[in-house]
């Protein structure tokens, strides 16, 4: 399992390397609803899936599908129901990345 750290900033954009290839990963924060969105992108920065609402202990990518998703699952744990702006500064919430193989055992 890979923990990711979540800027505090309400937009941003890190990159991370994931089985030898480069990714952008892009976390914003919507004040208005008060929850956090996740997009992944190429390291040409071009989407690969863009911009999906972080629900706390549900793989984030569950309904996309693409060949240029890692071959494992974005997620955000936490005993929260939501994920408001502060959650992951004050560590009620994680944001991970587990690989297929970690799962499969």
């Amino acid at each position: 399992m890979l923990y990711i750290e979540v800027p505090d900033m309400n937009d941003s954009m890190s990159t991370l390397t994931i089985d030898g290839r480069e990714y952008a990963l892009r976390f914003t924060y919507n004040e208005k609803y008060d929850y956090w969105s996740f997009g992944l992108y190429d390291a040409g920065r071009d989407p690969v899936v863009s911009m999906v609402r972080i629900v706390p202990n549900f793989p984030i990518f569950h309904f996309c599908t693409g060949t240029d998703i890692p071959d494992g699952i974005f997620g955000c744990l936490s005993d929260l129901d939501t994920v408001g702006r502060n959650a992951f500064r004050d560590k009620t919430a994680e944001f991970v990345y587990i690989p297929n193989a970690e799962l499969t055992g």
